[in-house]
């Protein structure tokens, strides 16, 4: 595939969708928790450093999700998924289990942080002593599980085999590392069967439990974004190299700047990090922009990575709706969604009744609804801050002011919101709504069930069976009254 063609290739940045509720926001995936399944969908950001990098990078999240699909169905026999369902090429359906908050950790070799710690005179990680004389990019005589804590925010903590018995007991802690081991074993089988045969270097998992204490992988697994592969001519035509000169320097970073032809390829997240680097990138600095040359490049290692494993070609997608479209569309079409809905914005909890009567009058249209509280006179920004949220959503809303006395809410509202603005105050016959200022474009509706079938007929071009509804609903009202005037005459 060109440059060109990469470079144009449809990317999938934003998946906020305002019917599956909250959304938390990862720095590359959006997760939903949807009743017993947690919707995951990969993105294609990327970062680097705990900082997401102005770039996308096409192809990537499908890339991701069928890597770690192939990785699922190769590592069942040594413990249980919790793979559900893919119905979107960056969408996986996981079930919902209990995280152990433990990033697992298997390392092959000496590299990565391991290595940066080493060189700087460490010979402990997470507990474990380390043999003097090691080099960079080295093989370890075993693989060494090296656990972290999962952090929300900032960088994630070294762990001691003995904080995580702490964590979760003797007995899951034992489990959990001897799980990782084979995990991390049975990925370097299937990375030196790969076509050309790949170093398996490191790699991360996660695990969540069920109610009956049954563990499962869960996330990804054996990706480039979780893990680090090289091409094995490459390690072993460097590596040999690098043994032979490194007595000459302090260490092997030293070696490696002055004589950088040594530095191995990986397929990585560390390309990008090497990029940054290179650009002079300093952690709470501004992100440097990837060329597109570098954007190219990130693609065709993520596509190399995939051929290489599963011995199969990747199928450049021609979608011919963009990615967001064709993601609401797979998700309507697997019965996920509806593919619209409408928030009801009150402006204080009295009015709960007033909010319940609307959603009643949307679901009977079959129409999804969720609720919102807040007020434009006492949260001003955060209302501002929600409308921009909402402005983010790649399905259809339309947003309903429930707000009595002085009603602001949706004038304001609808001021800089992308989507439709229907008043209908609590308190009856308050004009308030009526009379905001010019550039606020709310529509006024007084009773629940006008205000529903209005937001019906909003989203019919998306819905051929609201279509359908809106025309029985005519044709029935049409027909009582013909009915009774039979009766009459």
């Amino acid at each position: 595939m060109s440059v060109d063609q990469i470079m144009k290739a449809e990317c999938l940045e934003e998946s906020f969708m305002p019917e599956l509720g909250p959304v938390k926001k990862g720095k590359v995936r959006d997760i939903y928790f949807t009743g017993d399944n947690v919707l995951m969908v990969a993105t294609d950001r990327v970062s680097a450093f705990d900082h997401n990098i102005p770039n996308l990078i096409p192809y990537k999240g499908m890339l991701l999700n069928k890597l770690a699909e192939h990785a699922f169905k190769k590592t069942e026999d040594i413990v249980p998924n919790a793979l559900v369902a893919s119905p979107d090429p960056n969408v996986v359906i996981q079930r919902k289990l209990t995280n152990l908050g433990i990033e697992c950790i298997v390392r092959g070799y000496m590299w990565g942080s391991m290595a940066v710690a080493y060189e700087k005179g460490s010979r402990e990680i997470c507990g474990i002593k380390l043999d003097d004389g090691l080099l960079r990019y080295q093989k370890l005589a075993e693989p060494l599980f090296t656990p972290t804590t999962k952090a929300e925010h900032g960088p994630d903590e070294n762990m001691t085999y003995d904080e995580i018995v702490a964590k979760i007991g003797a007995e899951k802690a034992a489990k959990v590392k001897e799980i990782s081991i084979k995990l991390y074993q049975r990925g370097v089988e299937v990375a030196a069967a790969a076509n050309p045969p790949l170093m398996f270097i490191d790699t991360k998992y996660e695990f969540g439990e069920d109610a009956d204490g049954k563990i499962y992988l869960i996330d990804e697994a054996n990706t480039p974004d979780s893990s680090r592969m090289c091409e094995v001519s490459e390690w072993e035509a460097k590596f040999p190299k690098i043994q032979e000169l490194a007595k000459d320097f302090k260490n092997v970073s030293e070696l490696l700047a002055k004589h950088t032809e040594y530095k191995i390829v990986e397929f990585s997240k560390q390309y990008v990090r090497d990029v940054l680097l290179e650009a002079g990138f300093k952690p709470g600095k501004a992100v440097p922009k990837l060329t597109e040359e570098q954007v190219v490049e990130c693609t065709k290692r993520y596509i190399k990575v995939y051929e290489s494993i599963t011995h199969e070609s990747f199928n450049y997608p021609s979608f011919s709706v963009p990615a967001t479209t064709r993601l609401v569309n797979n998700l309507k079409t697997a019965g996920i969604i509806k593919g619209y809905c409408a928030m009801i914005f009150a402006g204080s909890n009295s009015d709960l009744g007033h909010m319940e009567k609307l959603a009643k009058a949307l679901d009977e249209w079959g129409i999804p609804s969720k609720k919102r509280i807040c007020s434009a006179h006492k949260q001003a920004l955060k209302l501002d801050a929600a409308v921009q949220l909402y402005n983010t959503s790649i399905e259809p809303i339309v947003i309903i002011g429930c707000a009595g006395g002085t009603d602001a809410l949706s004038g304001t509202a609808s001021w800089s919101s992308f989507f439709p603005i229907i008043s209908c105050p609590p308190d009856g016959r308050n004009e308030s709504c009526l009379l905001n200022p010019p550039g606020s474009s709310n529509s006024y509706c007084l009773r629940p069930d006008n205000v529903a079938k209005h937001v019906a007929q909003i989203f019919s071009i998306h819905s051929k069976d609201l279509q359908k509804r809106l025309m029985e609903n005519c044709i029935s009202k049409v027909a009582a009254l013909e009915a009774a005037d039979a009766e009459q005459w």
